[in-house]
């Protein structure tokens, strides 16, 4: 029973580093949040006319939000254990390792997981609603080019 709860205890502190982890995470993207994203909620055969107003490249590299979840959660746990098995069963301790541990996994798995360049490609519908997608090319679109969204799929016009 005693085990069973010093277990129960040990991965409940991990988890709770892991999401304290989080909290510090920093975006990568810019704090101007578009009106809407892709995907949103579209009926099955939609299609939208507009013009696309802006274009932004962002470079691969950490993970987009600054945070890798399995990475803090293996390392929030490795480290409450370790810090509980080094205390005597103290918490405090137990709770200090599993925020470590979170925080030095996350950092792991965030330099070892790039994430992909993507474009991110704004436009107005002729309904006057600003819609983003990202993708990984821009082919041959322009900023100003007139463009048909098609099932969420984006072509020239």
């Amino acid at each position: 029973m005693r085990t069973s709860l010093r277990v129960a205890s040990i991965a409940s502190c991990g988890a709770l580093a892991a999401m304290l982890a989080a909290c510090g995470a920093n975006p990568t993207l810019p704090a101007s949040a578009p009106v809407a994203t892709y995907p949103a909620t579209y009926p099955a055969a939609s299609l939208e006319y507009g013009r696309v107003t802006n274009i932004e490249y962002f470079p691969g590299g950490p993970v987009a939000g600054g945070i890798n979840v399995p990475g803090a959660i293996v390392g929030g746990v490795a480290g409450a254990v370790v810090g509980d098995a080094l205390s005597g069963g103290r918490s405090a301790a137990t709770v200090l390792g599993g925020a470590a541990g979170a925080a030095i996994g996350s950092q792991v798995g965030r330099t070892q997981a790039p994430a992909a360049a993507v474009y991110r490609v704004t436009l107005r519908t002729d309904a006057g609603i600003v819609r983003t997608y990202d993708v990984p090319t821009t082919g041959d679109l322009r900023i100003g080019d007139r463009v048909r969204v098609e099932s969420g799929v984006i072509y020239r016009s």
